[in-house]
């Protein structure tokens, strides 16, 4: 039988988002497979960062309930990346649907630059995506798409992007721009919710 998610996660069911959060983070850091250089050891943390996944996202779809819906007056449809994989990239990839484009980007970070290949740039991307770094988000994809050509999930991202960037009137932000109009807010909290919604399906 599994366990209450609350109850991995070591929070109470009146706990707040930021608790909630804070607890997963914390077991996260704890149990984060690339800490351990035993075989064994490492097994059991990779067993125990998927239940520790698995309640997160349990306690997150209970309490969106039914408005985790993917549809956005942006016309963005992009479901952000699926879950899966194994080593860092899968870990990344729940960061991404956690919505924790801090933690994703500081593991990222860690990729030895000669070692960055397509899964690579398409992660760093979904990350500009959360952020509303769209024009980053359209070179990391463009980049990704260049090195797999043939991977449907890097081109899905890629083609919602050039969709946005045909469009772009001054909205099309990149991490050093500084204004915030409410065109780019709306795309942010649109895709942000796709993203979100990935692992509900």
């Amino acid at each position: 039988m599994a366990r209450d998610p609350y109850e991995v996660l070591g929070v109470s069911r009146g706990a707040t988002d930021e608790e909630i959060k804070k607890a997963y983070r914390a077991l996260a850091k704890r149990y984060h497979p690339d800490s351990f250089t035993d075989p064994s050891q490492r097994a059991r943390a990779e067993e125990t960062m998927k239940e520790i996944n698995a309640a997160y996202e349990s306690i997150q779809k209970d309490k969106s309930g039914s408005s985790s819906g993917s549809g956005s007056s942006s016309g963005y449809s992009y479901q952000g990346p699926r879950n899966g994989g194994v080593g860092i990239y899968a870990t990344i990839r729940q960061y991404i649907n956690s919505s924790m484009p801090d933690e994703a980007e500081q593991l990222l970070n860690t990729v030895n630059p000669a070692d960055r290949g397509a899964e690579w740039h398409y992660l760093r991307a979904c990350v500009c995506v959360l952020r509303g770094w769209y024009y980053d988000a359209h070179t990391a994809a463009s980049t990704a798409c260049s090195l797999d050509p043939g991977n449907e999930e890097y081109r899905q991202l890629l083609d919602m992007l050039e969709r946005d960037v045909n469009r772009a009137d001054g909205t099309y932000r990149t991490a050093q721009t500084s204004d915030c109009d409410i065109c780019s807010i709306c795309q942010t909290l649109a895709c942000l919710n796709c993203l979100c919604s990935s692992f509900c399906r």
